[in-house]
C-alpha cells in the first residue's frame, strides 16, 4: 500500500509541476497550439523506451533530424525529454520490483540480481558520459549532423542484429539468478562505454546493458527494468552539461514532449508484462532497426 500510494503521489507532483510550468509561460495557449503534438512524440518514445530498455534518443533523435534540428539541439533536447520519460519508467519498474519482492512472487528469484547490476553499472555510466562531455575536442569532433545521425543508424542496426542473435537463446526456460565473476568485470566495462555513447548519440548504456543481460539468459523483464533505471541516472547526470555549457536544450518541445514521456514512462510497463519474452525481444530489435536504418544519410 505505501508503494502504491508514494507512487501515486509521485505522479500527481509532476502533473501539478507540469501545469505550473505550462501557466508561468507567457502565452500558454499560443504554445498549446505550436508544441502541444509534442505530447504524442514523447508518449511514443517513452513507451518504446520504457517498455524496451532503450533510451527515449531511439525516437527522439531521427524525428529530430526531420526537423533539421542541429546535432547539438537534437542530443540536448532529448537529454531533457528522457529526464522526465526515464525517471517516470524507473521510479515504475523500481515500485514493481519492490511489490515482487515483498510478496515473494515465483519470479523473484530472477529479480534479485537487480540491485547488485545498477550498483555496478550506475557509477561507471556517468564515468564515462562525463569523460566524453568534459573533452571538448572528442565532443566536436562528433558534433556534425551528419556523424551524429550515421553513427546513431550504424549503432542501432548492429544493436538489432545482436538482439534477434540472441532471441535463440530463449529456447532454454531457465533464468539466471545470480551473477557470475565475468558479470563483475563486464558490466563496469560496458556502462563505461555505454556512457560514453550515451554522451555522443543520447542512447547507448541501457541497450547496451540491456543486451549483455539478456545474452547471459536473466530474466528479460528484469534487463528492461535494469536498462530503464540505469538510462535515467545517466540521463540525469548529462543533463548539467546541456544546460550550462551547450545550453542547446529546445524547451517549448521539453515542456510538452516531457510530459508525454511521462505518462508514456508509466504505462510501458504493462506493455512488458503482456508480451512474451520472445516477442518482446522481437518487437524491440524490429524498431531499433528500422529507426536505425531510416538515420542513415543516403
Amino acid at each position: 500500500m505505501f508503494s502504491k500510494i508514494s507512487s501515486k503521489h509521485i505522479r500527481i507532483s509532476m502533473l501539478l509541476i507540469w501545469l505550473g510550468l505550462l501557466f508561468w509561460q507567457t502565452h500558454p495557449l499560443t504554445l498549446i497550439q505550436e508544441y502541444g503534438g509534442f505530447t504524442f512524440l514523447g508518449l511514443l518514445g517513452a513507451i518504446f523506451a520504457n517498455a524496451t530498455g532503450a533510451g527515449g534518443g531511439v525516437v527522439f533523435v531521427p524525428f529530430f533530424n526531420q526537423l533539421d534540428f542541429s546535432a547539438a539541439t537534437s542530443v540536448a533536447t532529448s537529454f531533457a525529454i528522457q529526464c522526465c520519460g526515464m525517471t517516470a519508467g524507473a521510479i515504475t519498474w523500481w515500485v514493481f520490483y519492490k511489490q515482487v519482492k515483498t510478496h515473494n512472487q515465483p519470479e523473484s528469484n530472477q529479480w534479485q540480481p537487480l540491485v547488485r547490476v545498477l550498483l555496478l553499472t550506475i557509477p561507471f555510466s556517468l564515468m564515462g558520459l562525463w569523460m566524453v562531455q568534459i573533452n571538448p575536442q572528442f565532443f566536436a569532433h562528433f558534433s556534425d549532423p551528419t556523424s551524429l545521425h550515421t553513427g546513431f543508424g550504424i549503432f542501432s542496426i548492429g544493436l538489432a542484429l545482436a538482439i534477434f542473435a540472441t532471441v535463440l537463446l530463449l529456447n532454454n526456460p531457465s533464468f539466471n539468478t545470480q551473477l557470475a565473476k565475468h558479470d563483475y568485470i563486464a558490466l563496469p566495462v560496458i556502462a563505461l562505454v555505454g556512457g560514453g555513447i550515451t554522451a555522443w548519440l543520447s542512447i547507448g548504456v541501457g541497450e547496451l546493458v540491456a543486451v549483455y543481460l539478456i545474452i547471459c539468459r536473466f530474466n528479460v523483464t528484469l534487463a528492461i527494468a535494469a536498462a530503464v533505471i540505469l538510462s535515467a541516472w545517466t540521463v540525469w547526470g548529462g543533463i548539467v552539461f546541456h544546460l550550462v555549457i551547450t545550453q542547446a536544450i529546445y524547451w517549448p518541445v521539453v515542456l510538452f514532449a516531457g510530459a508525454g514521456a511521462i505518462a508514456g514512462g508509466i504505462l510501458a510497463k504493462q506493455l512488458v508484462l503482456y508480451f512474451s519474452a520472445k516477442n518482446l525481444k522481437l518487437f524491440f530489435a524490429g524498431w531499433i532497426f528500422i529507426l536505425g536504418f531510416t538515420s542513415l544519410p543516403f
